[in-house]
């Protein structure tokens, strides 16, 4: 704020309602159980359903994809989605983002299972009809695209089983989807650019446990000189809504510091550390000081503009 002030004096203008600010947040932290040594993730100035609705003129395509406007994307982190976008449109794909409610993953992980099924039902009923193996559904957030394959068909009962295993089958993580894409011939390599460069990567524990890290690997290495690492460790200590919480706090802590924490500061300023997973992004560069990218983020920079 204090850069954007014309004149110096009327910084004493900002004390009173900025302090006023930092007492409403403690008590804020206090009342929904939140650690206070945590930050409170931040809203994006513009969802990405916003973003999306303005006119923007866009190449001719040569197939259509349905984006999950995940939860998480759209309020907080719809940068990432604008930039998945607008890659797809560079690489030649009609993007479409349908009406339908958030995954549900954030109830599942809280054992509020007859909400969820209700929000999968939803879910189910808008996108069974228009998604196919033509037109697949695609997602940014690993654990709230991948809950339409793991939970939605163990969860949306027998009526509509059918509908939600159809669903599953065509229903695919950014990197799955794109790396899919260039094994058919789709997506020429000479989209990238030839720069060297090293990454970090730090997988996420919901795509580790129902899919792979494999695709996401291979996508990051789509730049001829991209190589990749992936880091050897577990959970970062996050795992959703946990760390956040005051009583999980140092728990998660220790769990980062076993091996991702380490291993983040220990490397060079120059290599990227990648991480596909929201929560897990933000523990790494509040615990560490170190900037955390999206594989979209990096594979957006990397594409010959």
């Amino acid at each position: 704020l204090i850069g954007y002030l014309p004149d110096i004096n009327k910084i004493g203008l900002l004390i009173r309602p900025l302090t006023n600010w930092i007492t409403g947040l403690r008590i804020f932290k206090l009342i929904i159980g939140f650690a206070p040594e945590r930050n409170i993730p931040k809203l994006s100035k513009i969802s990405l359903r916003k973003w999306y609705r303005t006119p923007r003129k866009v190449a001719d395509s040569k197939r259509k994809v349905y984006l999950f406007a995940d939860e998480f994307t759209n309020f907080n982190e719809s940068h990432i989605g604008i930039k998945a976008i607008m890659l797809l449109n560079q690489l030649g794909y009609e993007v479409v983002i349908p009406k339908h409610r958030e995954s549900g993953r954030t109830f599942l992980s809280k054992g509020l299972l007859k909400k969820a099924r209700q929000i999968a039902i939803q879910n189910v009923e808008r996108l069974s009809e228009i998604i196919s193996d033509e037109t697949p559904l695609i997602g940014i957030e690993p654990s709230a695209i991948l809950t339409f394959r793991d939970e939605y068909p163990e969860i949306v009962g027998n009526q509509m089983k059918d509908k939600a295993y159809k669903l599953a089958q065509n229903t695919f993580m950014f990197d799955e989807f794109l790396i899919n894409e260039v094994e058919k011939g789709h997506i020429p390599g000479n989209r990238f650019t030839s720069e060297r460069k090293v990454i970090r990567l730090h997988g996420h524990c919901q795509q580790k446990a129902v899919a792979s890290t494999l695709s996401t690997k291979k996508m990051l290495e789509l730049p001829v000189n991209y190589t990749v690492y992936e880091i050897k460790s577990g959970c970062c200590g996050m795992a959703g809504s946990f760390g956040y919480e005051k009583e999980h706090y140092a728990l998660s802590q220790q769990i980062g510091e076993m091996i991702l924490f380490p291993e983040v500061r220990k490397s060079s300023p120059d290599e990227i550390i990648v991480a596909p997973g929201t929560s897990c992004r933000h523990h790494i560069e509040e615990t560490t000081g170190r900037k955390v990218l999206h594989p979209v983020e990096v594979l957006w920079e990397a594409s010959l503009k």
